[in-house]
């Protein structure tokens, strides 16, 4: 075991503040990280102040980690000291039921290992998070991150960017088709960039027309602005494909009004109740309405591939680790544009 430095939340109701947490030696199939980057992502927050019920403590929050490679255990093969690594939201799983045999960890029917406010499988110890100085993880949850991609942009994309390419994927997103993405954040910045990138006519679907500059510059063909009853009417059966990255329940069914024929709309926001779904804006139109959940390894190693074909990163801003506190608040308010990333170096320089 070794000593790093890192930021952690006490309770719920405590800011974050500087903590020492151990880290396992490397074991043979394992990867040491000096984290150099990691991003900020809303459910950081939502956890860190117990939101959703659960919550352990202390907690180090943080799983959009990128780093350096230090040391790899004597079995590793995919990576080596040296390299650029990442690691997401997942640090295990059972591995052998059969989401994880399908290279789908995420949907691991035991419940994978999270990054942060989760347990060791076996020894039952808190998971740290990237909050830190360094990650020791299992290699089959690291992934290589492409050397030309701006590293600290990069970080956003082990939650954000997979969270909105895998479904992207899964419902084959590409020339030809009209895609609508539904809220411009930290996830609906990133659905706008890959659906662009594959090859789609991409339309931001917002309540706020003061974003739809920005939505054209990150690669949008259209603003279509839902608040605006006459444009909504015009654009109704004209989508093939919705993904919904609004945070909170909302009534879709304004949204299903949209799709085309046989169309899907796909929520990767919303945790909490929807508003009542009328089951005649489904069945008119054989609509459906799915949920998407991350991404597994091998499809996250594939995303990243991707933006370093496409040069796709996120939208970022740089803060100090002694900033962390000011910056949920923000987050809050909807202040930034449009990913937070914390700079280890000053969490190392502390």
């Amino acid at each position: 075991m070794f000593k790093v430095k890192a930021y952690a939340a006490a309770a719920a109701d405590a800011p974050l503040a500087p903590f020492s947490i151990e880290r396992r030696d490397p074991g043979p199939h394992d990867v040491q990280i000096d984290i150099l980057y990691c991003g900020v992502c809303h459910s950081d927050l939502h956890q860190a102040r117990d939101d959703w019920g659960g919550a352990l403590f202390p907690m180090v929050p943080g799983h959009e980690i990128v780093g350096r490679v230090v040391k790899v255990g004597e079995h590793v093969v995919k990576l080596k000291a040296g390299d650029l690594a990442g690691v997401g939201c997942m640090v295990d799983s059972c591995r052998r039921c059969d989401p994880c045999e399908a290279d789908l960890e995420q949907f691991c029917c035991e419940g994978f290992t999270g990054t942060y406010n989760s347990r060791e499988r076996g020894s039952k110890a808190l998971v740290f998070g990237g909050y830190s100085e360094q990650i020791v993880v299992d290699q089959r949850f690291v992934v290589k991150v492409p050397e030309n991609l701006d590293l600290q942009a990069v970080a956003p994309l082990l939650c954000a960017g997979i969270t909105t390419f895998s479904p992207l994927r899964h419902w084959k997103v590409g020339k030809g088709q009209k895609v609508g993405i539904v809220g411009l954040g930290g996830l609906g910045h990133m659905g706008v960039k890959f659906a662009h990138a594959m090859g789609a006519h991409v339309t931001m679907i917002t309540t706020s027309p003061e974003k739809g500059q920005d939505a054209l510059r990150l690669g949008a063909d259209e603003v279509l602005v839902s608040r605006d009853a006459e444009a909504m009417k015009q654009a109704r059966g004209k989508f093939d494909f919705l993904l919904n990255t609004i945070p909170v329940g909302h009534d879709i069914n304004p949204y299903l009004a949209l799709l085309k024929l046989d169309g899907a709309m796909v929520l990767v926001g919303a945790l909490t109740a929807l508003d009542p779904v009328l089951g005649v804006n489904l069945i008119f139109g054989r609509k459906s309405v799915a949920g998407s959940l991350i991404g597994g390894m091998a499809e996250t190693q594939e995303m990243l591939d991707f933006c370093g074909e496409h040069n796709i990163v996120s939208d970022i801003e740089v803060i100090r680790i002694d900033e962390i506190n000011e910056a949920y608040e923000r987050l809050l308010k909807n202040d930034v544009r449009y990913r937070f990333v914390i700079d280890i170096a000053s969490l190392k320089a502390a």
